[in-house]
């Protein structure tokens, strides 16, 4: 028990170390119940105090934002400082680890556990970061902090995923060992990994996603290097990364996260061309997830479109029709003969996704390898180096260096990281959360074993009586799932290995004929009534630790298979991508022997890790979500009560409350405070059990307070210890201040006795009357709420008794918000409030209805004017709309009945029409037939003709039955053509004007002449005939100012204005 003997010698320093809010040890709390705990967790948390200890534990609540409590100033606040002198810190835990294990030389590990999303990655980040910062420093133990660090965001983006309840869950256990030199120095790691979650490579629940690092590719990958690897910049293009239909997420950067990676993997020594393989492996496996078979009439795979095939092949660096084959047929060999089975499409889904995780599985398994390699101790292999090619004068420091770097390796110590998944509970929970629970299972009762059991033996082995703390020893959920021939795994294994037809369902009857009647196991078939409800027929349950969860066995043998056909593996042995070839050949294809199912091997490596940390000093760290949807300044006090219900903290205060807080050797205590005691100071001459006895008489302590044991004394609370530091610390003014402190309790007590008497009778009637009226309150409220919710359940029957009330009262609700969010206006059309089922129809009713209103109200508020108007503008619209430039600019300017007046036309022309009514007239600029001179004119429109006028001189009439066509540009220029049919040559030609009011002009002829049609909006040049036979043309452009000229080839050149 190393890490208590710690706390006990650094305990000198608690007094300084109380925070003012909360208790920074739960040790302290007056009350061990877990109304107390979990208050007392609640006032720190409110305040950002995240850590609180138990003793030498730490609990650690994440608080889901950013807190400025781990910079280079706090780091220093902790490096060797006491344990309890400072607020509680995962820096002060790392940094008592470090120096136990360099003053006794012994092995120690950190084990952070807690559910999915409470922080124990983040939590082994700091632990790293403070190592980097806190130990010795040269150049080449920096190269080995800088990889132990940089090994992190190459893990977490190749091992790490979106999950439900956290954007960054570890999906692989991880054990990271540094090691140190016996000075302290970090010298190198190691890294041990367990049950990488594969088939999240191939399947993903809705709301998660696959590795990271497949998202990092995609969006942060150069477009050179997705060129390469046949990638496209778009994750909805690939079937392996779209099950979860949530490839983008808010809170994770795959962009610069890409970088990161890609920085790191330089760092720890990973050369160009291993990238390019590694690369080239992720882009393989996103490839394979598209590759889609076909039946080809008899049910066996075919495939047809090669084309991604073809890339999986280039970036394997495998023969394409040996890996069609090995996709499409099974390789069975009879005695020295191999005959090819084809698969159905089934078989070869399941061929192609058992060869996409194999590929992924191993590389990160080489990835961790390769880490590791990186992370090795250089500095004594150097050293040793040199002294080989050194000689003479330098001899005796040669030595000197030989004997402290390269002596037996067992020199170094370590300190174990341990960061493994945490219990999950899902709403369909498959083989990776059994597997998962399972491990918790056994880190549980590793926490037993070294903490509450080593606890009570270490009283025994002293001789201190004292009442055993009764805890729940989950050894029993432990042999349910590993025992040997009994247990889940063996009879999973059973059925993966039985010849016939074995399925997951054939595996649960096993298990129901074999466990039927244990306690933390329970089946459909098994299960009462009530239970049988909350139970589909392909689950079952087991009752853990940590609560009840309940598992879907269906995958249960695929999973646990795993199986890869040995033609493909053959093949991947044969691969020119070097990493491929090194995974494949490692895994011994040629072996005839069925390979080790998946929860044997991670049944095995979990022994091998419970024996590793068996052999180590356990520090712990127990981390807590404080709410599910993972927002700051939430404390779910139901979420947390069943976390520290599970993760055994009661138990493991009570052993420290119920047993002795702190111990000591005689021989420490004696010598700290000796002073304190007229007997034992300046000498004692006795023994030292003797001295502490007469001691600790003198000081008071009660009989409850402390034990005698055989080496040791053990004191049962630390404010007894509190108040011994007080004594030594304020020895010469002990006496006068408890004196006063008695008296002064003494009168306080008295007067608080009465006060407290007296609130009480008042208290008692007044809660009888407050009582009494909350009784009425109550049963009011329950009749009401009872109406309410059976109205709710019946909701959607017709309408009856018990849901008439409810009826009525959603009836109202939406019609009452419903007349508060009315559409203001015709044209809003998607603000109208989805209405209850049961008002649906009404709703479309009143819908139709309100906009009928409104547009009867709108179409009454029209004036004839604005009417005529409108349909003017419709008319515009539809000629113009969309084919002439300066259309938009003219929609918001209003028509006018004329733009001359009779008054301003000469009283000659108006005596010669007469006889036709004036229907409009605009001013024109009208451009001669020969040479184009520019005439200012008038344009009457009559009933009959059009009529061109110069002063009191009619210059033309063109009746409308001789107006065969309108040509205007496309421009923004206001230049308009009349062509006119022309039988006579001396008839005069087509008509060209500029007018400014061209829209208005063209509108109201149309209307008036019935030329809807014949008005054509033309690009490029217009051709006019300017008598019979002769022709010529208005060209148009676009320039800086506009302009109108004859141009040297004899055409008009209109130049307009660019909008």
């Amino acid at each position: 028990m190393q890490l208590v003997a710690q706390g006990q010698l650094d305990m000198e320093g608690a007094l300084t170390a109380r925070d003012r809010v909360g208790i920074q040890d739960f040790v302290l709390l007056d009350e061990t119940t877990e109304t107390a705990f979990l208050s007392n967790l609640n006032k720190r948390f409110s305040k950002d105090l995240i850590y609180t200890y138990i003793g030498t534990l730490l609990v650690s609540v994440n608080p889901y934002k950013q807190l400025d409590i781990y910079n280079k100033k706090q780091m220093d606040l902790y490096m060797g400082v006491n344990f309890f002198e400072l607020p509680p810190h995962i820096y002060a835990l790392a940094d008592n680890a470090y120096h136990t294990m360099l003053t006794e030389f012994n092995n120690h590990f950190i084990l952070i556990s807690g559910e999915s999303g409470a922080g124990k990655t983040e939590a082994s980040k700091k632990i790293l970061q403070y190592y980097a910062v806190s130990c010795p420093s040269t150049t080449l133990l920096n190269t080995v902090r800088d990889k132990m660090l940089k090994s992190n965001p190459v893990l977490e983006a190749f091992g790490n995923a979106k999950t439900l309840k956290n954007d960054n869950s570890s999906r692989f256990g991880k054990y990271m060992d540094i090691q140190f030199d016996s000075q302290g120095d970090a010298v190198g790691g190691h890294i041990l990994n367990y049950l990488l979650e594969k088939s999240r490579v191939v399947h993903q629940n809705h709301g998660e996603r696959n590795f990271h690092i497949f998202y990092q590719l995609v969006e942060g990958g150069e477009d050179d290097l997705l060129r390469q690897l046949g990638l496209e910049r778009d994750c909805q293009h690939y079937n392996y990364l779209t099950q979860g239909e949530c490839a983008i997420v808010s809170s994770i950067n795959d962009k610069n996260d890409w970088k990161t990676v890609k920085n790191a993997l330089q760092v720890i020594d990973i050369d160009e061309i291993n990238t390019d393989y590694l690369f080239g492996i992720v882009a393989s496996v996103l490839h394979l997830g598209n590759v889609q078979f076909e039946s080809d009439g008899k049910n066996h795979a075919l495939l047809n479109n090669n084309t991604e095939l073809h890339w999986v092949s280039n970036l394997l660096g495998v023969d394409a029709h040996s890996l069609q084959e090995g996709l499409t047929y099974r390789k069975i060999e009879a005695q020295k003969d191999q005959v090819l089975s084809p698969f159905t499409i089934d078989h070869a889904i399941y061929a192609r996704d058992a060869l996409a995780k194999a590929i992924y599985g191993q590389t990160f398994t080489w990835l961790v390898n390769r880490i590791n390699e990186s992370m090795e101790n250089k500095a004594r292999r150097s050293v040793c180096n040199k002294s080989q090619s050194e000689s003479g004068e330098d001899d005796f420091i040669t030595l000197i260096c030989l004997f402290f770097f390269c002596q037996d390796s067992s020199r170094k110590t370590v300190i174990g990281l341990l960061d493994i998944y945490g219990f999950e509970v899902f709403y369909v929970n498959s083989f990776e959360q059994f597997c998962i629970n399972y491990c918790n299972e056994k880190l549980q009762q590793l926490f037993i074993q070294l903490t509450l059991k080593a606890e009570q033996e270490e009283y025994e082995a002293e001789d201190i009586e004292w009442e055993p703390v009764q805890f729940f020893n989950n050894k029993i959920i432990c042999d349910l799932v590993e025992e040997r021939h009994r247990g889940i795994i063996s009879l999973l294994d059973e059925e993966c290995l039985r010849p016939g037809d074995a399925t997951d369902l054939t595996f649960l009857e096993r298990m129901e004929e074999k466990m039927g009647n244990h306690p933390h196991f329970v089946t459909h078939k098994l299960a009462d009534k009530t239970t049988r409800k909350t139970l589909e027929r392909g689950d079952f349950r087991l009752l853990h630790y940590a609560g009840e969860v309940t598992y879907c066995v269906v995958g249960f043998l695929d999973k646990n298979n795993d199986l890869l056909y040995r033609n493909i593996k053959d093949l991947m042995c044969q691969s020119k991508n070097a990493i491929v070839r090194k995974c494949f050949t490692n895994m011994d294809p040629d072996s005839r022997r069925r390979p080790e199912t998946v929860a044997t091997q991670f049944k095995s490596s979990l022994l091998k890790l419970t024996e590793i940390l068996m052999a180590k000093e356990a520090w712990y760290i127990r981390c807590l979500k404080s709410n599910e949807s993972k927002q700051p300044g939430q404390f779910d006090e139901a979420l947390i009560r069943h976390q520290v219900k599970y993760l055994g903290l009661m138990e493991h205060l009570r052993v420290r409350r119920a047993g002795f807080a702190y111990r000591r050797k005689y021989e420490v205590f004696l010598k700290r405070y000796k002073p304190l005691c007229p007997a034992t100071w300046p000498h004692w001459r006795g023994m030292p059990a003797d001295g502490v006895e007469v001691l600790v008489q003198h000081l008071g302590y009660l009989p409850n307070e402390y034990k005698m044991g055989r080496t040791k004394i053990f004191i049962r609370h630390p404010r007894t210890l509190y108040a011994t530091e007080d004594a030594y610390e304020k020895c010469k003014h002990e006496l006068a201040t408890r004196l006063q402190a008695k008296y002064k309790g003494y009168k306080a007590k008295g007067e608080f006795r009465k006060q407290k008497e007296a609130a009480t009778k008042i208290e008692t009637c007044w809660r009888g009357v407050q009582a009494r009226k909350e009784r009425e309150r109550r049963a009011w409220a329950v009749k009401v709420i009872k109406k309410f919710i059976k109205g709710y359940m019946t909701r959607g029957q017709a309408k009856i008794t018990d849901n008439s009330e409810y009826l009525a009262f959603v009836r109202q609700n939406y019609l009452n918000r419903l007349k508060e969010n009315l559409p203001k206006t015709v044209l809003d059309k998607t603000t109208w409030m989805s209405p209850p089922a049961v008002l649906t129809e009404t709703s479309e009713i009143l819908r139709k209805l309100h906009y009928r209103l409104m547009v009867r109200k709108y179409v009454r508020g029209i004036a004839p004017q604005k009417k005529a108007q409108l349909q003017l503008k419709l008319v515009t619209s539809s000629i113009f709309k969309g084919k002439k430039e300066s259309y938009p600019q003219s929609v918001a300017q209003p028509f006018v009945d004329t733009r001359i007046s009779e008054q301003d036309i000469n009283v000659r022309v108006l005596q010669i029409i007469r006889n036709e009514h004036i229907k409009y007239s605009v001013p024109v600029i009208k451009y001669d037939r020969n040479g184009f001179k520019p005439r200012p004119r008038q344009v009457i429109l009559t009933q009959a003709a059009a009529y061109v006028v110069e002063e009191a001189k009619i210059k033309q009439r063109v009746l409308y039955t001789f107006l065969k066509g309108i040509s205007v540009s496309n421009l923004t220029d206001g230049m308009i053509v009349f062509h006119i049919t022309c039988e006579d040559p001396k008839e005069k030609g087509d008509l060209v004007m500029q007018c400014d009011h061209l829209f208005e002009f063209l509108t109201k002829l149309s209307v008036i002449a019935n030329k809807q049609n014949t008005i054509k909006v033309v690009q490029g040049s217009i051709k006019i005939e300017i008598q019979a036979g002769k022709e010529s043309a208005v060209d148009f452009s676009t320039g800086q100012e506009p302009m109108v000229y004859k141009a040297k080839n004899g055409h008009l050149m209109v130049v307009s204005l660019v909008l």
